[in-house]
């Protein structure tokens, strides 16, 4: 009895034998027709092959002169090294099959050499996600993610899922998405933030989330999403301090992985991936202001620093770095301001030359204190009552953050617009595909 050929897929065929026989399923990428021969390029989710057939030997052979690119086929065939092909190897072609036709011409091209603008690419999300370079973008963001969560469970963090709808702002504002839920209005949720910190108090004492969040800001920016990716660690019995370490390690870890277990994406990458050494240098916000004052830029204390701003303070640095102790005015209700100064705070941002990244602190954990900052505000403390029970009775001091993934792959992939950093971006004027 004949044995069953498995399909293979394109990076497989290294592993194989000179002559043996092989099933390849994937898209059809290129076809030359020439009299008495035909190539095609044949593209998998692990790369191209070159397919060659010829009238006298594949069955389906007079069928080519009708395929349009990206038809999905599948092709069974020969494994040959006698090639002149860049890869060193083809495939002989015995009989070819279509799976599904596709239409022609593609509103998008895969391969070619005009490139096209981002909505345009955007819109046919589903062909530019075939491209390798794009497809590269997120088996890269894969292996971060995966470094840092393999990171913060073997620090002893329990992993979380908190609720996406939500009765009241994390933040306050009005950055909000309204939704109608049932009876009443509710929103879609800023970050986890409230709902982490009642976890310390629930005793879990190290948490983190991966998930979606949602920001109603009118920003229509090349670095501005409406809904992103975010990775949420809360740390109980922990300061700032704490928190910025397991951020930039988290981070180093997750640059670890990508660069230790795919270095063949590593290597396919335009930008050059390292993954930093020792600690991130810190800077407070008043150093800041004194270097911004040399350089002759007049910065009064309390006021946020402008792209330009930060070019300067970021010219200092190579890399990654904390801007610390930011003024309380500008942080959320929630922060710990610092003990003795109360007009700064234990809080960061982690910043990229002039890109900032993500922002973390000290939670306060005194429930008066925090029902003062929430009034400081201009915010309800009826309106937080799910929230301030849990400081009612019994929290600790804990600390966390929060990082957008698309944000820190715009970052490390030197992307141009954050949107090439998410499948199905969502902002001011696109809600599909």
């Amino acid at each position: 009895m004949q044995s069953q050929i498995v399909a293979v897929t394109v990076s497989d065929l290294r592993n194989i034998k000179e002559g043996d026989e092989v099933v390849l399923n994937g898209w059809l990428q290129e076809i030359r027709l020439l009299k008495n021969i035909s190539f095609l390029v044949l593209r998998d989710h692990t790369g191209t092959i070159q397919i060659t057939s010829k009238p006298d030997t594949t069955s389906g052979y007079d069928k080519l002169a009708q395929m349009t690119r990206e038809t999905v086929i599948s092709v069974t065939g020969t494994l040959t090294r006698k090639t002149q092909s860049k890869s060193g190897i083809e495939v002989l072609c015995k009989s070819i099959k279509v799976l599904n036709a596709s239409k022609s011409p593609l509103p998008l091209g895969i391969i070619d050499p005009v490139s096209a603008d981002i909505e345009t690419r955007l819109t046919n999300r589903f062909l530019d996600l075939r491209k390798p370079e794009v497809a590269l973008i997120f088996r890269t963001e894969s292996e971060l993610l995966w470094g840092m969560r393999e990171f913060f469970h073997d620090s002893g963090f329990v992993e979380v899922h908190t609720p996406k709808i939500v009765a009241a702002a994390t933040e306050g504002g009005a950055d909000l998405f309204p939704v109608q839920y049932f009876e009443k209005q509710a929103y879609l949720n800023q970050s986890p933030q409230l709902y982490k910190e009642i976890l310390i108090s629930a005793g879990m004492n190290r948490v983190f989330e991966v998930g979606p969040a949602f920001r109603a800001e009118k920003h229509n920016t090349p670095r501005h999403l409406n809904e992103f990716t975010s990775i949420d660690i809360e740390m109980g019995f922990a300061d700032h301090h704490d928190a910025m370490h397991m951020l930039q390690e988290g981070i180093k870890s997750g640059l670890k992985h990508l660069v230790s277990h795919r270095p063949d994406i590593v290597a396919s990458l335009s930008q050059q991936v390292e993954v930093p050494v020792g600690d991130f240098p810190k800077i407070t916000y008043r150093e800041c202001i004194r270097k911004l004052d040399s350089h002759g830029e007049a910065v009064k204390f309390g006021d946020d620093f402008t792209p330009e701003q930060l070019k300067l303070i970021g010219a200092e640095f190579t890399g990654f770095y904390f801007i610390t102790e930011w003024p309380s005015s500008l942080r959320a209700f929630y922060t710990h301001p610092k003990p003795g100064d109360e007009t700064v705070s234990n809080s960061f941002d982690l910043q990229y030359r002039e890109f900032e990244i993500t922002s973390g602190a000290q939670r306060v954990h005194d429930p008066a204190m925090l029902e003062e900052r929430l009034r400081s505000k201009n915010l309800n403390p009826d309106d937080f009552s799910f929230y301030l029970n849990a400081f009612r009775y019994g929290m600790p001091p804990h600390a966390g953050w929060g990082l957008g993934l698309e944000r820190l792959s715009l970052i490390i992939l030197n992307l141009q617009n954050i949107r090439e950093a998410i499948l199905f971006p969502r902002d001011r004027t696109r809600i599909t595909p």
